[in-house]
């Protein structure tokens, strides 16, 4: 038993330069490749996970058998396969590799399948086996080669499968490829087919996706809503030839109907208008676009369009025709909102270079028409169209927060249509909403593995003598920790003192993360994946277990920890003579928060070792960072506020901004200079593989929305570099507006790039610096507890400093470059998640009443105002239309005559006016512009239950006909309130009566009056 055979496989490869290279492989087929069965008396190998079945659940095969999927099922219904109740499958070894070709996600989700022992899904390697390999035959395609080799490999299974009483069964969504599986005499169904025979799982058939068969779009428009894709060959050529641009497509957050396309060789994002011309590409696809005339060319639609508005408006209505004049409304509603600011390229959507098709969590919405099958689901996320769904248990599904992957979007259909994958929870559970809030932004959340785990050192830990005789031994120094209240992942400690030079040896202790993860264990690559720690309002997603987090890598107050340190000797004005860094064990003597080191600092009566220490550190921080302003470091701002939350009914106690103290700075200042201290040492001993951190400078079109709204305020920034910026902040104030500065500094913050990880082999040294910290090199080394780009910076440091040895993937550019892609990723998607969560919190403390708050004028619409409201530290949209007013309440005013009758008097309705070159909104003699100041109310749409829409109503300054009228709220204290409750009681009884007579009486005079 053993090899049968040895063939080779030729072709040839172009090459980037143009040569053409021979490639030579050798395939051998073998004759010991098993069946996986675990009853099989003919095969052996260990590995077996298929059972011997018994019986079967389909009424369509009525013997016990087992599965083989082809590649279309696997690429399309891999929700179906991960349910419980489909165990016992044989995947080809063709359908694996040709997966893996073609979508590296669905194969990921794939191979864990196959790991997960309790589903029994097996691998069987056709390829290598002597009688299940096929050749490719001339003229044959590469897919109909591969069907090929799936029937045969179904064949086999069934000739195999004889003498154990079992069968197989091929499922395929492919007609062609089961009807000639039939022709061998193999049982072949599509999945819907076997799905729906099977009779203890009724709910499995809305899982199925409905997928359409791949296959050219026909060039003709007569009978369909969208243009046809052009063919990937088409495509292919005419980007070459550059008829054709590709890019991004990345869908406008205020309306839906627009999007912007990145193109590498513009200098201007390329404008996408209207449904027709985003010709079904969805937020984040990578597109093929065809740019129109320059005559053609548009500016950015100067209003808010929200999708489910107009949604509302339609109902679930599934006529073809309906679709029609929705999209020809839609179109309507561009052409109405259209911008009078700069023109910018304008193109439209001409094919699909490729999908990012995900699962979309949402909620269904309720159809009119109770036996309907069909019902459209509304996605969290308002970047992505509505989706069309069959469940014939619609009914278990309203009120749920749900899962729906999309199928296919066919050009007959305005929506494109999905199916169901499963309930997350019930709307408003906090553990419902979390999840959606996690599974939106693609952070992994589950619980740490068994593999991960056992990792983890043995408790009770100790530090032995050897530890001890490899780090320098610092629990002699008055060393702590200054954090957050309530903080338990404690990354960081530093500690002050005097030399007898008069010159201050400062040091910052880290957490040494990497002394108990190390590379390529189960523990590492699961910190790998998630890269960062995850911050929601009421939850905390750790990158690493809790044992490390909270516990043995916590520099905890009184215990002994490892820690990773860097002690620089300082001058008194806080110049760095020298600098090193080592591994240590500390011990902290306190835990201190933000306000227990304040309080020590400004108390004259303490004038203990770690006080003095902490003033010392505070009088260095202002003069480091008094240099880094000097050099053109940006101080911006933004929204962030602090929730009190119950912990028992998980409700919003109180609202606060946070407190800035110079402990804070002090803190910061730091750890900035630790992270460009290790930096720079990193670089200079690895200077094509240190991980670092850049921010690009942002082009100069960034910053047109803050210099038009500065302009409109008669403000002048200069923004030619971070210094000039820097001074043009500092000097831009309004004697009538405290909070002015603060806004221009959040708007700046939205105007900077994304700050990076990246390879320092991958660019040159000019791209390495930091633009906001005005820096020419940056990394992360202060919190590897959260960050797992400090992990990789601690081993760096480690190998230079001879504390550890290196591994290849360490020093390979290559694929430090890609780690660092995936940092990237997992970081940016890790801050949305926050800013997410602050959100639904926010929003949460505004339901069931009226809340009034001051807030500021951000962005200007012709039909909306985007306002900050700094106490709850979120951005409202404030309509100027009837859209958030009841019928009864628009056009009346209440106004009261001498002779005491009441009338209703008409107002009609304000006109708005918005002049979007000068930036600025009028009514009347009324003018609005960025940074004004405007009272508002707020309160819960109860009936979105979705988005939980925030309406907002203007109160100050006073539109007649659009203005209402402010909350009056009367404080009484609680002791008070029951001091006099039943005088008050009586009293109220008292005035209710009176009310009621008045009432009575007033009636009485207007039936008079009218008689």
């Amino acid at each position: 038993m053993g090899i049968q055979e040895r063939k080779q496989k030729v072709f040839y490869r172009k090459t980037k330069k143009g040569n053409i290279i021979k490639i030579v492989r050798e395939h051998y087929l073998r004759d010991d490749v098993w069946c996986g069965l675990d009853g099989c008396g003919m095969c052996e190998g260990e590995l077996r996970p298929l059972d011997v079945l018994t019986t079967s659940d389909s009424s369509l095969v009525k013997e016990p058998h087992h599965l083989i999927i082809d590649t279309n099922v696997a690429l399309h219904q891999a929700d179906v396969l991960a349910h419980d109740s489909i165990t016992n499958i044989v995947i080809p070894q063709t359908v694996i590799q040709e997966v893996r070709h073609r979508s590296l996600p669905i194969y990921k989700r794939l191979r864990d399948l196959i790991d997960t022992s309790s589903k029994k899904f097996y691998v069987f390697t056709n390829e290598h086996h002597g009688e299940c390999f096929v050749e490719r035959e001339e003229k044959e395609s590469a897919n109909d080669r591969n069907d090929r080799a799936i029937r045969l490999a179904s064949w086999w299974y069934k000739q195999h499968f004889r003498l154990s009483n079992q069968n197989v069964v091929l499922l395929t969504n492919d007609i062609t490829n089961r009807d000639k599986a039939r022709e061998l005499e193999v049982e072949a169904y599509t999945m819907h087919e076997y799905v729906s025979s099977l009779q203890n799982s009724p709910g499995l058939l809305d899982i199925v996706a409905q997928v359409e068969e791949e296959k050219e779009e026909d060039v003709t428009y007569q009978g369909y809503l969208f243009p046809p894709h052009w063919p990937m060959d088409k495509i292919r050529s005419s980007i070459k030839a550059g008829k054709l641009h590709q890019g991004v497509l990345k869908t406008s957050r205020n309306n839906f109907l627009e999007a912007n396309v990145l193109v590498e060789e513009l200098e201007k994002p390329v404008l996408i208008q209207g449904r027709l011309n985003l010709n079904r590409a969805l937020h984040d696809d990578v597109v093929a676009i065809q740019i129109f005339p320059k005559e053609q060319w548009s500016a950015p639609s100067a209003v808010v369009i929200d999708q489910e508005k107009q949604e509302e408006e339609t109902g679930n209505n599934e006529d073809e025709n309906a679709d029609e004049q929705m999209l020809k409304k839609e179109q309507a509603l561009l052409v109405a909102g259209k911008g009078d600011g700069e023109c910018q390229p304008t193109g439209c959507v001409v094919g699909i270079v490729r999908r990012k098709w995900r699962q979309y969590c949402g909620i269904i919405k309720k159809n009119d028409i109770t036996e309907s099958l069909r019902h459209l689901f509304i996605p969290s996320d308002k970047k992505i169209p509505f989706i069309r769904i069959e469940t014939r248990q619609a009914e278990l599904m309203y009120n749920k927060r749900l899962i729906v992957a999309i199928d296919s979007w066919p050009r007959n259909s305005r929506n494109p249509k999905g199916h169901f994958v499963r309930v997350i929870g019930t709307i408003g559970d906090k553990d419902a909403e979390n999840e959606v809030i996690l599974l939106e932004h693609d952070c992994p959340h589950t619980k740490f593995s068994e593999a991960v785990l056992n990792c983890l050192p043995k408790m009770p830990w100790t530090i032995t003598e050897k530890d001890e005789a490899e780090r320098d031994d610092l629990r002699h120094l008055d060393i702590c920790s200054v954090d957050p209240v309530g903080c338990t992942d404690i990354d960081d400690a530093l500690h002050c003192r005097t030399l007898p030079n008069g010159n201050f040896e400062v040091g910052v202790h880290i957490a040494d993360v990497s002394h108990f993860i190390r590379p390529n264990t189960a523990l590492d690559k699961e910190a790998q994946n998630r890269s960062t720690t995850v911050y929601l309002t009421n939850r905390r997603i750790d990158m690493v277990p809790d044992l490390l987090s909270s516990n043995l890598c916590s520099l905890r107050g009184n215990v002994d920890r490892f820690a990773f340190s860097v002690i620089w000797e300082m001058t008194p004005d806080a110049k760095v003579l020298s600098s090193r860094f080592c591994k240590s064990i500390i011990k902290s003597r306190g835990e201190l928060s933000y306000e227990m080191a304040q309080n020590r600092i400004d108390n004259p009566t303490m004038t203990d070792d770690l006080t003095i220490s902490l003033r010392n550190l505070n009088m260095l921080a202002k003069q480091i960072k008094a240099q880094r302003i000097e050099n053109g470091a940006l101080v911006l701002a933004s929204m962030e506020v602090k929730f009190h939350i119950d912990p028992e009914t998980d409700s919003v106690i109180d609202i606060v901004a946070k407190q800035h103290l110079e402990t804070m700075s002090m803190v910061e200042e730091f750890m900035l200079l630790a992270n460009v201290t290790a930096a720079e040492t990193t670089l200079e001993h690895f200077p094509d593989c240190a991980l670092l951190r850049r921010h690009p400078a942002p082009p100069h079109s960034n910053f047109d929305p803050l210099l038009a709204a500065a302009k409109s305020q008669k403000i002048e920034l200069d923004v030619s570099s971070n210094k000039t910026l820097a001074n043009s902040l500092n000097a831009a104030t309004k004697d009538n507006n405290p909070f002015f500065n603060s806004m221009l500094r959040i708007m700046t913050t939205r105007c900077m790039m994304q700050a990076l990880y990246f390879c320092s082999g991958t660019l040159e040294p000019s791209e390495y610096s930091h633009y906001g910290l005005a820096t020419p090199t940056y990394t992360h080394f202060t919190s590897p507890i959260r960050r797992y780009a400090d992990i990789i910076v601690h081993r760096l440091l480690a190998v230079i400093i001879e504390a550890d040895r290196t591994y290849p993937e360490l020093l390979e550019p290559k694929k430090l470059a890609d780690l660092t892609q995936h940092i990237n990723y997992r970081h940016k998607m890790a801050q949305y998640a926050g800013r997410g969560s602050a959100e639904v919190t926010a929003i949460a403390s505004l339901k069931g009443k009226v809340s009034e708050f001051d807030s500021y004028v951000l962005f200007l619409h012709k039909n909306a105002i985007q306002v900050l409201v700094p106490t709850i530290g979120q951005q409202l949209t404030l309509y100027l239309d009837k859209r958030n007013r009841k019928k009864d309440e628009i056009g009346k005013l209440k106004t009261k005559q001498p002779d005491a009758m009441e009338i209703d008097e008409e107002v009609p309705f304000p006109e708005f006016e918005f002049n979007e070159k000068e930036l600025y909104v009028t009514c009347n003699d009324l003018v609005i512009r960025p940074f004004d100041e405007l009272r508002i109310q707020a309160s819960v749409d109860a009936t979105d239950v979705q988005h939980q829409r925030v309406v907002c109503k203007l109160v100050r300054p006073v539109i007649p006909g659009f203005s209402v009228d402010p909350v009056v709220k009367e404080v009484v204290s609680k002791e008070k309130e029951k001091q006099n409750h039943d005088s008050q009681k009586t009293e109220e009884e008292s005035k209710d009566t009176k009310k009621k007579r008045e009432i009575s009486e007033r009636g009485k005079k207007k039936k008079k009056i009218k008689k």
